[in-house]
């Protein structure tokens, strides 16, 4: 479904991504684990259109995404959880739930999809009406990623949705993660700090390091990987 061919990202003289190379399967819930500062977010960013590539290229579906604006790459089925939620505070929940249909006209499918959000996200249903910006930070994370959802995405784009959040609550977005991937055979693409968690319901991972991908390989066998343990793991 996406391929990543020899990307490298610059921010200005900066060299963010140095030859990326990476693949992920239709169906697939694909991870990018490594330390802060890596590259991970950079390379959804590059994906998304929001930080073009300057090297290689991208294919999504055959087709390739350099020099297609954001908004085009979204219409072409692929939506982002961005780092850190970047909802809509002064939006009502259901304000910004709606923000992520934008480009659809079909009626019934977005009422479907409504519906489906708040079955997954039942707290959202209750506190429909109420200011975005109110919310916990668990609560944001939930409107976030139903906001991409709402854009029916046929890859969806996940940065940190742990960040920053009570553990009970990210065991519940990671469960969450792989229902939608289950139920809707979305293919995921997950980038997280918290290997342990992301590797547990991810199908294959990579391991990123100063910008460049320096294993591949089953999300399971990355588990038992000593040098992934040590590194990640705290093992």
């Amino acid at each position: 479904m996406l391929e990543l061919r020899n990307i490298s990202t610059y921010y200005g003289n900066i060299q963010a991504l140095k030859g990326i190379d990476l693949t992920i399967d239709r169906g697939e819930i694909i991870t990018l684990i490594g330390a802060n500062g890596a590259g991970k977010s950079t390379t959804l960013m590059s994906i998304s259109g929001v930080v073009p590539p300057r090297d290689g290229d991208i294919l999504f579906e055959g087709e390739s995404l350099l020099g297609m604006d954001p908004d085009r790459i979204v219409g072409k089925g692929i939506s982002q959880v961005p780092e850190g939620r970047r909802i809509f505070p002064h939006l009502t929940v259901r304000e910004n739930i709606d923000m992520g249909a934008l480009l659809r006209r079909d009626r019934e499918g977005i009422k479907r999809d409504l519906e489906y959000v708040y079955s997954l996200f039942p707290i959202l249903a209750e506190r429909r009406g109420q200011a975005g910006g109110t919310l916990s930070g668990g609560e944001q994370q939930m409107l976030a990623i139903s906001r991409a959802i709402m854009a029916r995405p046929k890859l969806l784009l996940l940065d940190e949705p742990s960040l920053g959040l009570a553990p009970l609550i990210v065991q519940q977005i990671f469960e969450i993660i792989s229902q939608i991937n289950s139920e809707n055979g979305t293919t995921i693409f997950l980038v997280e700090q918290n290997a342990n968690q992301a590797l547990k319901v991810a199908h294959r991972g990579y391991v990123m390091e100063n910008g460049r991908i320096t294993l591949a390989d089953a999300a399971s066998r990355l588990l038992e990987n000593p040098e992934v343990k040590a590194a990640y793991l705290g093992v």
